[in-house]
């Protein structure tokens, strides 16, 4: 069974909706003992990333997320909840995120380059290039998928970029490590690809939980 974080800054209509097209079970809650009780967890996120990690922290899940990921079990953070499990964020002033991979999120500069104008917000579709091997990307081609977005991920430690994306800088768009995983786009709004990659997760689950 699947979890989705509810902590008011998700899409969880989409998200709920992407499950239900890949009939796999799945639950919605604020609560923490019913939450740790998932075989996998998926954060999803809209909104500010001050805003969020704040909620999360005042709830105690930001404990509980860390908690959850030292059991071993699956998280995927969407959108951004993938921008939440890193290390800080400049958006709205530097806030410290849940640090449970390395790395900060910053904003795109939105200049002309090359003839090429890129603005802010980055929308659109992008195609994915993949950069390490990975069970999310398993009997997946490289593919497009589709970005709403105003900051992105830098990081040193490229290991944890699965895959990546072209605007102006490379951008790390799918990322892991370990049973933690990060989709920038939405898979639920990425067409065939969006949906392939997160049922590679859900499967990364029941393989977990027959453990």
């Amino acid at each position: 069974m699947i979890g989705i974080i509810d902590y008011g800054m998700g899409n969880l209509f989409s998200v709920s909706k992407a499950l239900e097209r890949l009939n796999v079970p799945y639950f919605i809650s604020e609560n923490k003992e019913e939450l740790l009780a998932a075989d996998a967890l998926l954060l999803p996120g809209v909104g500010a990333f001050r805003d969020a990690i704040q909620r999360l922290n005042e709830t105690g899940l930001s404990d509980m997320i860390r908690a959850y990921v030292t059991s071993g079990k699956p998280l995927l953070g969407i959108c951004l909840g993938m921008q939440l499990l890193f290390e800080e964020s400049e958006e709205g002033g530097l806030t410290t995120g849940l640090g449970i991979l390395p790395g900060k999120v910053v904003r795109f500069t939105g200049h002309t380059k090359g003839g090429l104008s890129y603005k802010v917000p980055h929308m659109g579709w992008n195609k994915l290039t993949y950069l390490h091997p990975s069970p999310i990307l398993k009997d997946i081609a490289e593919d497009y998928v589709y970005f709403v977005h105003s900051y992105h991920v830098d990081t040193d430690e490229q290991d944890v970029v699965i895959a990546e994306a072209e605007y102006d800088v490379k951008v790390p768009a799918v990322v892991g490590r370990e049973n933690v995983y990060g989709m920038q786009f939405h898979p639920g709004k990425s067409s065939k690809l969006g949906m392939e990659l997160l049922r590679n997760f859900t499967e990364l689950a029941v393989e977990r939980s027959q453990v």
